[in-house]
């Protein structure tokens, strides 16, 4: 079985994608080798995209033991390391592996017992375990709730679709796995990729990550050295039973569809170091929450093992991604001379273009012109007209002040619901898997319905159709750029209007917790030491009343960045330098 993973850009690739906000969680990772650089240096850039209200909330930090370690960039509340960062002479990040990461397994149960299952024709008894957990009320009083667990040879055991013939057990590829922190520390010792490999191959710790890393050697590399079960495709086909509860699961009852292994598995039951898709290159190795195939396009990633993902079609924020560095490469994107610099990175970084209008937008304002009135999905008709207008003159940006961006994620919605893309002008390529699918058929009644749609939805919100993003995509006041990936922006943001008026901790309604890129780090490896600017986009205080709340949410609406200081003649330098000491 392929088990509950989902798939972010890839399996949502028609052109509207089914619920572009909400689902496009993870993250942009991009190592560029010798060959991508203006002057023959490594640059990284990490763009993790998390909750920005919550304990997934980054701080950024910088550890240094003298003679032991030196390594900045930015860790996970609860965490004491570097997750995603820089040392002098390695950088890295990670993004959200869509490998599978667990397994579920359907048990046989012993008829007349719900309690006992059966494994090669044996019964075997679930173990009972008593959980208590005290629970805070609303008015503050703290009692404790008893709850029974049921565990099986697999892991617990799912209380969905428990009948008297089967259940349902979770195997876990991490549910042991407190490898993570001592891998996260090894590699902020690491000066070299050699260096970071061999952490890697030590600890085999990383739970649900793909690694994207450069060094100063000029090489870029990527892995998905995650926690991946050791399922075969043989065994995949051979022991799939498809339930109604999980869709395709593994058989519980027979020894032969457990997970194998590796000889060079530091965990039986997952796939080893070997078996890891990697690729090492001197242009250019990324990742947007697309399956390891299209790392570059120049080398496609396949035939990977059971369990990693295998899917070659990319949404369209990953089509971005690779499309603006090779245009960059190409010199032909505005930015000047061809190849990176870390102010071309920086810019390319927030340049807010939103590629589905870039594929799309000119055929919707033909099929508007074409037909100003169309009729919406309850039967009024709508006069496109303004909106029409809109569209024409919008710049295909989703800056703060962008006036069409509104509108086109409102189309977006409507067309995604309308059922098959069969408006698309160009269907899917492999041949051109960064350029298609593109374009709209104007004479198709789904597509003029939708962009009626769009109209009287925004009308019934009370948002003008000219409203420009910065009005309704807020933090604490502050209009922000960027969107949704799955309308095609890098740089990706979702919040509403009054985002972060009650503070960085997590609000009860999880819906409402806006996401995007949070902790930003573009950085250079150069002989003469790292050179990196940085933004933490929500600030370094999750507190409402603290001036760290939103300083660097004022600098990431102004396309602003942190100068980082990383030797210790940098940091002595600083005006505003203050020491605290500790004592025992």
């Amino acid at each position: 079985m392929r088990s509950g993973s989902a798939r972010a850009d890839g399996a949502r690739a028609d052109g509207a994608r089914a619920d572009a906000e909400a689902a496009d969680l993870g993250s942009n990772g991009w190592a560029l080798g010798r060959d991508a650089t203006r002057d023959g240096t490594s640059m990284l850039l990490a763009n993790p995209h998390l909750p920005w209200a919550g304990s997934e909330r980054f701080y950024q930090v910088q550890l240094t033991v003298p003679g032991v370690m030196d390594v900045a960039g930015a860790g996970l509340y609860g965490t004491p390391l570097v997750e995603i960062g820089h040392t002098r002479g390695l950088a890295w990040t990670h993004t959200t592996s869509y490998a599978e990461h667990a397994s579920v397994y359907r048990l046989a149960l012993v008829p007349g017992d719900p309690t006992r299952y059966l494994v090669d024709g044996k019964a075997e008894q679930m173990t009972v375990r008593r959980v208590q957990v005290p629970v805070r009320a609303a008015d503050g009083t703290v009692s404790t709730v008893t709850r029974t667990r049921y565990d099986s040879r697999y892991g617990p055991v799912l209380a969905e679709g428990w009948t008297t013939e089967h259940a349902y057990a979770l195997r876990d590829a991490n549910a042991g796995n407190l490898r993570s922190m001592n891998e996260w520390l090894a590699i902020g010792k690491a000066q070299n990729l050699d260096q970071l490999k061999q952490a890697q191959r030590t600890y085999q710790g990383v739970p649900w990550t793909y690694t994207i890393a450069t060094d100063t050697g000029g090489t870029a590399y990527f892995t998905d050295s995650s926690a991946v079960p050791h399922v075969t495709d043989e065994q995949a086909a051979r022991c799939a039973a498809p339930t109604p509860e999980f869709g395709q699961v593994l058989d519980g009852s027979t020894t032969a569809c457990a997970w194998g292994s590796d000889p060079d598995a530091l965990v039986p039951g997952l796939h080893g170091p070997a078996a890891h898709p990697a690729l090492s290159r001197t242009d250019s190795v990324a990742n947007s929450n697309n399956g390891p195939y299209l790392t570059n396009t120049d080398a496609p990633l396949s035939g990977l093992p059971a369990g990693y993902d295998n899917g070659t079609r990319i949404g369209p924020r990953a089509q971005l991604g690779l499309q603006m560095i090779a245009d960059r490469r190409a010199g032909r994107d505005g930015l000047g001379a061809p190849g990176f610099t870390l102010p071309t990175l920086q810019a390319t970084m927030f340049g807010d273009r939103v590629y589905t209008a870039e594929l799309y937008r000119d055929d919707a304002v033909a099929m508007c012109r074409s037909h100003p009135t169309a009729t919406a999905t309850d039967g009024t008709a709508v006069d496109l007209r303004a909106a029409c207008a809109v569209l024409a003159a919008w710049d295909t940006r989703a800056d703060a002040d962008s006036r069409g961006t509104v509108l086109w994620q409102a189309f977006q919605r409507a067309l995604a619901r309308s059922g098959p893309p069969a408006w698309q002008r160009v269907p899917y390529d492999p041949a051109q898997p960064l350029t298609t699918p593109r374009g709209i058929d104007g004479g198709n009644p789904a597509a003029q319905r939708a962009l009626a749609d769009a109209v009287r939805q925004l009308a019934a919100d009370g948002v003008p159709v000219d409203a420009p993003i910065g009005l309704v995509q807020r933090w604490a006041g502050i209009p922000l750029n960027g969107c949704g990936g799955g309308y095609g922006c890098f740089n990706v943001l979702t919040a509403g209007p009054a985002s972060g008026e009650g503070g960085g901790t997590r609000p009860a309604d999880l819906a409402a917790v806006p996401h995007g890129s949070s902790f930003v780090m573009a950085t250079e490896l150069t002989p003469q030491g790292p050179r990196t600017r940085t933004l933490l986009t929500y600030g370094e205080s999750a507190d409402p009343a603290s001036p760290h709340y939103t300083d660097q949410t004022r600098l990431f609406a102004r396309k602003a960045w942190v100068t980082e200081r990383f030797t210790e003649a940098e940091i002595n330098a600083a005006p505003h330098l203050r020491v605290t000491t500790l004592v025992r």
